[in-house]
């Protein structure tokens, strides 16, 4: 028997790959292999999603935020890595503003036989399948009509929704940026049933500023929840700023595993239109979703959990895709109060 090996691509980040899963299990169940040829930022998220058996990286020119220069000795070796790869076929999934037509020539240079991508564009015999779909989906449900317009569909019992690879890490011996233990670090009750607080973005721009953040964390307190506040390595010191004397900094201390553990342990999490946001709902965590209009709600919000959107939608910034804000004092989350935070954390726990 002769087996079947799918390329599926996403070059961009976290969110963006995590939003594939549904694409991902649909082609799993039709192919013998699922190679999935991410960006550098979007590798570890690859790696979570169920389904995948290998995972690609390369940096795309055409797709990242800070991109590499065009080069053609690094297409050349991606071209050579895909041929070496020898996928019977490609799913190029990108976002609506994203063109599939610059990898669908490279795939077609390595000799990829089918590729199926959403495209707007003529594609002329770079593609075998051009999907067209409705730019108001949500995401997921945008990616699994790809899929399915490949010939690939979910198996049976398979409710759509995002999910990561189980089990996840265990958390007894996490150390944190909170309570400090005899050893000297800081350490944290993680027994479930506590609020996250994820005060960073990718884009600026969809970041709720640090001082109503600080707020939340008091006030949550008050209400009585314990409060883990988390974020990357290069987000230490808007942690330890955030959690202040009341909440525990998890700042630098998790990788994207680790943090999928933290939030599925969680009564609920409040963070803005970033990568966490899609891993809170890829563990089936409430969000309370702090969410800049630059991007249409409709497609970005949480996927298949209880969410509570704050945040003005209808902004002078909407639909810009802006990455620094464009408009004075940040007006579209920047009104957002911590007592909105509060009635929001438990309008989803409730639910």
């Amino acid at each position: 028997m002769v087996s079947r090996t799918v390329l599926v691509a996403r070059l961009d980040s976290v969110g963006d790959v995590l939003v594939q899963g549904p694409l991902v299990r649909a082609a799993a169940a039709g192919a013998d292999r699922v190679v999935f040829l991410a960006g550098p930022a979007g590798a570890e998220a690859a790696r979570l999603l169920p389904g995948v058996d290998e995972v690609e990286t390369w940096a795309c020119p055409w797709i990242l935020g800070d991109p590499p220069p065009v080069d053609a000795a690094d297409l050349a070796a991606l071209t050579g890595r895909i041929r070496a790869l020898a996928p019977d076929e490609a799913v190029v999934s990108t976002s609506f503003h994203q063109s599939p037509l610059p990898l669908a020539l490279v795939l077609r240079t390595a000799g990829v036989p089918r590729i199926s991508a959403i495209s707007v564009d003529y594609p002329g015999s770079l593609l075998d399948v051009r999907h067209r779909v409705d730019d108001d989906l949500p995401e997921p449900e945008r990616a699994l009509s790809l899929a399915r317009a490949a010939g690939f569909d979910l198996p049976p019992g398979d409710d759509g929704r995002l999910a990561v690879r189980r089990p996840l890490p265990e958390l007894r011996d996490l150390h944190t940026g909170g309570h400090r233990g005899p050893d000297g670090h800081q350490c944290a009750d993680l027994a479930p049933g506590y609020v996250v607080l994820h005060p960073g973005a990718s884009v600026p721009a969809r970041a709720w500023p640090a001082h109503r953040c600080a707020e939340a964390v008091e006030a949550l307190a008050d209400a009585g929840h314990r409060v883990l506040v988390t974020g990357g390595p290069r987000e230490r010191e808007l942690t330890a700023a955030v959690a202040g004397a009341r909440g525990v900094d998890l700042g630098g201390a998790l990788g994207l595993a680790e943090l999928a553990a933290v939030l599925d342990g969680a009564a609920a999490v409040v963070v803005g239109n970033t990568g966490p946001a899609h891993l809170a709902a890829a563990v089936g965590t409430p969000v309370v979703s702090l969410f800049s209009p630059v991007v249409p709600a409709a497609r970005w919000a949480p996927y298949g959990v209880p969410t509570v959107l704050l945040g003005d939608q209808g902004a002078p910034c909407r639909l810009t895709r802006a990455r620094e804000c464009p408009v004075p004092g940040h007006p579209c989350l920047g009104s957002v109060t911590a007592d909105d935070v509060v009635a929001a954390v438990e309008k989803v726990v409730s639910a």
